[in-house]
């Protein structure tokens, strides 16, 4: 059996596994999944109704609770071995695959930059970045009625403290986190930061540093990868068009509003 990847592209993990694994050309069948199957995305309009529907393939969703316990992805299933959580699978697959060493360097210090910057991601970039799709497309899809405008200028605040301290801390004048070639740290960056600008939020703008660091990326893994991979997140507003089911609403809408708290 080969190696299999549980993934769906609207999740930030997931885009940086994809676009890893096809830059460096490992082989692998992807499993689609539909993070928010029967959530978020809902019942498809009638055919007719003239609204646009989204595109995706079957969905892998049933799997990929058997692959990872945790029913998150994204997931690996390596024969009879499997593994959650995306940095691990990053790690594995640049161990397993050989990928070139400034992936993940094994220059101890090197390495230790971009397990720092991994280690400081989540409690910041992360911690604030995919907030923005929450407050401007999927908690007004659910519950039918915007955020108040302060709720998304204290989030874009959060998140601007933490580009500073990541353009000041982490890129500094290099081209790249680490030095002059990209690293997972970058590729993990990335992701998370495209989550603003695919609902409006343009994050690069106003801030050249930050601009020009992200083009590198963008050469360095392909530009056409890069898009491919972003194509789902760049029409994320689409969704609003969806028709959620009414008990749907009900359930999820309250759980939606605590996560902003």
């Amino acid at each position: 059996m080969g190696l299999e990847l549980y993934l769906d592209l609207l999740s930030q993990p997931c885009r940086s596994i994809y676009i890893f694994a096809r830059s460096n050309n490992i082989p692998f069948e992807f499993k689609h999944v539909e993070l928010f199957k029967d959530s978020v995305l809902g019942k498809r309009p009638a055919a007719g109704s003239g609204a646009e529907q989204p595109r995706a393939g079957p969905s892998n969703s049933e799997g990929a609770g058997k692959v990872n316990l945790l029913k998150k992805v994204p997931a690996l299933k390596d024969g009879d071995f499997t593994l959650a959580e995306c940095t691990a699978i990053l790690l594995y697959l640049s161990r397993k695959y050989n990928t070139p060493d400034h992936w993940y360097p094994s220059d101890i210090q090197k390495r230790a930059r971009v397990d720092e910057y991994l280690s400081w991601h989540h409690a910041n970039i992360r911690a604030n970045a995919p907030k923005t799709m929450w407050i401007k497309v999927l908690i007004p899809l659910f519950t039918g009625q915007p955020l108040p405008s302060e709720k998304l200028q204290e989030v874009m605040e959060g998140l601007s403290t933490s580009l500073k301290q990541f353009e000041e801390r982490f890129l500094q004048d290099k081209a790249f986190i680490i030095g002059s070639e990209i690293s997972l740290a970058d590729l993990v960056a990335i992701v998370e930061l495209m989550q603003p600008v695919g609902v409006g939020c343009d994050i690069f703008e106003d801030r050249p540093r930050l601009m020009e660091w992200r083009r590198r990326v963008e050469d360095a893994v392909g530009k056409e990868l890069f898009f491919q991979a972003h194509e789902m997140i760049l029409n994320i507003k689409e969704l609003s068009n969806i028709q959620i089911d009414p008990q749907l609403k009900e359930q999820l809408a309250p759980v939606l509003m605590k996560m902003l708290k």
